[in-house]
């Protein structure tokens, strides 16, 4: 009998670490038989597998999809269209197109709104004295910086981020009689008027960059708008949320990079190796192939577990705790190969603003109520984190 590593409630606790430190120790090759995935999949979990499965040179591609439900036989019709699921050439065109505004070139024009953003968020948290992080905070800065990226009106941004919110798993009031599918097909309504009005009147921002090349469509620019969308907000939130819960778990953690600032980039790669909110890619094998002894048969797909890789303790000492000053860290939170994460340098600016105002402002972080995590095999992501902040 084989397990379902696509069943969601596997990951609702913190059982998921225990399972994933045996697989990696036994060096196993799991297989899923058909159930939530319609074909069934292979998983792979150590460090060295899963680059190995997303190295540029596997035989594996990504325009059947790249998460668990899709395969051969029941592909992502996004695909060869939409950045994450293309391959080749027109993946080529896609990253350059989107590339440079998810890229630190870009930091100078965002750096003000981060900055502002940021200090909102420390400004509510001194205000209250309980906080739902994953609800309130999380979702509140990558969801600011997409907006700008895109290009999204100041005076529609509020009613957007609202929606991303709530599209995405946080809850919004003003949005309680709406499930958050509607709230994303509310999104994508969004999306196709301001494309609408960038066909009119062009401007400086994604959208506009994306019409004006020529070779997309509108709904090539539409699912691609939607993909830096949820890119940057789904992923990014949870490692927000988890940077809170990490200096809940290891108070020192918070005292160590207040007294020496200069630990913050190394902390925001700890941070995103910890939370590793992306908890997994799949690929398909495009011929028969064989990933660490195991054999691959083309078409079968192939589940590459980042949130495990980044917890093997053949590459990290003491994988489970939190090492601001970790060093190396060749963490997997961002991918590898081809389909490395664009907008990695823009998430790691956000969380680097966000530790660096909480080491010189807060004094701790304590729970208020147990985590609660997401119930998904996608996203390693929290669901509530209730806290109280005591202030320097």
């Amino acid at each position: 009998m084989t397990i379902d590593l696509a069943n969601p409630d596997l990951y609702t606790t913190d059982a998921r670490f225990e399972m994933w430190e045996e697989y990696i120790r036994s060096d196993a090759k799991v297989w899923s038989d058909p159930g939530i995935s319609p074909s069934g999949f292979w998983s792979v979990f150590s460090h060295r597998d899963v680059s190995a499965v997303l190295s540029p040179k596997a035989p594996f591609t990504s325009e059947y999809g790249m998460m668990i439900g899709f395969d051969a036989e029941h592909a992502d019709h996004s695909g060869g269209r939409m950045l994450v699921v293309s391959e080749g050439n027109w993946h080529s065109v896609l990253k350059r197109l989107i590339g440079p505004f998810l890229s630190r070139l870009r930091a100078p024009e965002l750096r003000s709104v981060l900055h502002e953003e940021v200090r909102e968020i420390v400004e509510r948290l001194r205000s209250q004295e309980t906080t739902d992080i994953a609800l309130t905070v999380g979702p509140r800065l990558p969801a600011a910086i997409v907006c700008e990226v895109i290009g999204v009106p100041l005076s529609e941004r509020e009613h957007l981020i609202q929606l991303t919110n709530h599209a995405f798993g946080g809850e919004e009031s003003s949005f309680d009689k709406m499930t958050p599918a509607e709230a994303h097909t509310e999104i994508l309504f969004y999306f196709h008027e301001l494309i609408e009005r960038r066909q009119k009147e062009p401007g400086t921002d994604l959208v506009s960059a994306l019409l004006a090349d020529g070779r997309l469509s509108t709904e090539d620019v539409l699912i691609n708008c939607d993909n830096v969308l949820i890119g940057g907000n789904e992923t990014t939130r949870h490692s927000i949320t988890g940077a809170f819960h990490a200096f809940q778990a290891f108070p020192g953690a918070l005292d160590t990079l207040r007294a020496d600032p200069e630990l913050a980039d190394r902390a925001v790669e700890e941070v995103v190796r910890w939370t590793s909110p992306a908890a997994h890619v799949l690929r398909v094998a495009t011929e028969d192939c064989e990933i660490g002894g195991q054999q691959i048969r083309e078409g079968q797909a192939v589940v590459a577990w980042l949130a495990a890789a980044n917890r093997d303790e053949r590459l990290f000492a003491h994988p489970h705790r939190f090492v601001v000053d970790r060093a190396p860290n060749r963490h997997l939170g961002f991918g590898t190969g081809p389909h490395h994460c664009l907008g990695a340098a823009l998430a790691r600016l956000e969380l680097k603003e966000l530790l660096t105002q909480l080491a010189a402002e807060a004094r701790a972080v304590e729970p208020r109520e147990e985590v609660r995590w997401m119930r998904s095999n996608l996203v390693q992501g929290y669901s509530g984190l209730e806290v109280s902040m005591r202030w320097r």
